[in-house]
């Protein structure tokens, strides 16, 4: 027998035990793409079918993927987890140990928990978790401010000044819908200069001091800035088209910027954050006047700040205006890193200062 008889032989047997292994459905299929082969006299036709076959009979044996089950298979698979999860096994809450339950394992076979507070009730927040949140430093001095001498400060400076008046006319004495604005321009550099870094990280092979999670921190926590004033005042049509475009204009003009000089990002920044500091003042000034109500605080205010049950919208403000002074600090700190010569990694990064 020639080695093309060979072959044929091969794959007739494999497709006999194939149809036999699958009812047949599959096999007929097989049988017809070896015949089809056969009758145009090709050789490899066999082959491809014995790879075809092996193939299948893998997909078809052992345990089954969901996406492959058919609808009868995938009910009898949830039907057979009701009975862990009546037990105990699948259910939320918290078990003896005092730890969460689990609950049900998604299609991904990837594990939810259902967390909850230190009181035991259920936390609701999905965008953070009771060990991110944290109480407000508000006896950081506000007064800080660093006097622009060179050029590039001098640039920063002014670049930002003339960002206010704009906003000034625009806002006027608006200062929920100004706050939300100011924080949509104020989670941006966080992001940028972390993914810088973190692409500089990568290309150079070298650890960045922590200084990666500090800048991605700092735009999450003006992000948690923004979701709160958000609950405070609603943004018009007019004002959400407004932050796309300005957004795309400030994120596009900081990266180059970054990519330019560091140290003129992070003192553009810094001064950024003297002028929320005093926009957020003069929102404390009208609540004092009664210009502005004082409402209670958002409930993912309370959450996120660990602030008390009754809270108002001027507890909100006041550890808002803190977060900015601590935000100040840093960029003034880093860009004085870069004027010093040395890079971001050469000093520990002031991870988790609040």
């Amino acid at each position: 027998m020639g080695r093309g008889g060979a072959r044929m032989a091969v794959a007739a047997l494999a497709l006999r035990n194939f149809s036999s292994a699958t009812g047949g459905g599959a096999g007929a299929v097989a049988r017809q793409a070896a015949s089809a082969g056969i009758a145009s006299g090709g050789v490899q036709a066999p082959i491809a079918v014995g790879v075809w076959v092996r193939g299948m009979a893998t997909a078809t044996s052992g345990d089954r993927t969901f996406a492959t089950m058919t609808l009868a298979e995938q009910e009898q698979r949830e039907e057979k987890k009701q009975p862990q999860m009546a037990s105990g096994g699948g259910g939320g809450g918290m078990n003896g140990d005092g730890n969460e339950d689990k609950e049900i394992v998604s299609y991904w076979d990837i594990p939810t928990r259902r967390i909850r507070k230190e009181d035991g009730t259920e936390w609701k927040w999905n965008s953070f978790m009771p060990w991110e949140t944290y109480k407000a430093d508000t006896s950081i001095d506000l007064k800080k401010h660093h006097k622009p001498s060179t050029m590039i400060d001098k640039i920063a400076y002014w670049t930002v000044k003339s960002l206010r008046w704009p906003t000034d006319l625009f806002f006027q004495r608006r200062y929920g819908c100004r706050a939300m604005m100011l924080e949509t321009v104020a989670a941006v550099p966080g992001m940028v200069g972390g993914m810088l870094l973190h692409c500089k990280s990568l290309r150079r092979f070298e650890h960045s001091g922590g200084w990666i999670r500090t800048l991605l921190e700092e735009a999450e926590n003006e992000r948690m800035h923004l979701m709160t004033f958000m609950e405070v005042a609603q943004p018009k049509w007019y004002e959400r088209a407004l932050v796309i475009a300005v957004q795309g204009v400030f994120f596009n003009a900081y990266f180059l910027g970054y990519v330019i000089s560091p140290k003129f990002a992070h003192r553009m920044v810094g001064y950024l954050e003297e002028e929320a500091i005093h926009s957020y003042t003069e929102f404390l000034k009208e609540l004092d006047k009664g210009n502005i109500e004082n409402v209670p605080a958002p409930a993912i205010a309370i959450d996120y700040w660990r602030l008390p049950a009754d809270a108002t919208l001027k507890d909100v403000v006041e550890v808002v205006r803190a977060d900015e002074a601590h935000h100040r600090d840093v960029n003034h700190l880093a860009s004085d890193i870069h004027y010093q010569g040395h890079e971001l990694r050469d000093t520990p990064a002031p991870l988790g200062y609040h």
